[in-house]
């Protein structure tokens, strides 16, 4: 049997959700929205694509600062003690160039419906350099896990 580590926690996690909820900032204001997302194999990075006419992009255009939420809910009574949710801190830079070449390669693996959409000359691939992961398990269970370093609760 395998030990449930956060970093494990975190991988199921990103392995069995497709979708995470975006906090951006419009003038201070927050702003949520549901992003499709694939996560980089050291965990260091969340991708998600976005029209560039989109009140997110705007937001995320004047303030790169970012929450992302992916969690397991299946919207019953039980998921106070079962769910598992995750909110990933960073700030979101939007992509060119090779770069821009070589993270969609990931993203797209991860969700091939989203090709044409990806490619559209109004879309941007943004990447989230992840500071910092708040994982939250058993209703009250919290642990912190810098990027990079080891969790602490």
């Amino acid at each position: 049997m395998t030990e449930n580590t956060p970093r494990t926690v975190l991988e199921e996690l990103f392995r069995t959700q497709r979708f995470a909820v975006l906090a951006t900032a419009q003038a201070g204001d927050p702003y949520a929205s549901l992003v499709a997302f694939a996560v980089t194999p050291d965990l260091k990075g969340v991708l998600f694509v976005t029209s560039q006419l989109t009140r997110k992009y705007g937001n995320l255009r004047s303030d790169p600062r970012v929450a992302l939420l992916i969690d397991s809910r299946a919207n019953r009574v039980t998921d106070f003690q079962a769910a598992v949710a995750v909110t990933a801190l960073g700030r979101a830079s939007e992509l060119a160039g090779e770069e821009h070449q070589a993270f969609l390669g990931v993203y797209l693996e991860r969700h091939p419906s989203m090709r044409e959409f990806a490619h559209a000359p109004t879309t941007s691939l943004f990447r989230v350099s992840v500071e910092r992961y708040v994982l939250v398990d058993h209703f009250q269970h919290v642990v912190n896990m810098d990027v990079g370093q080891g969790p602490s609760c």
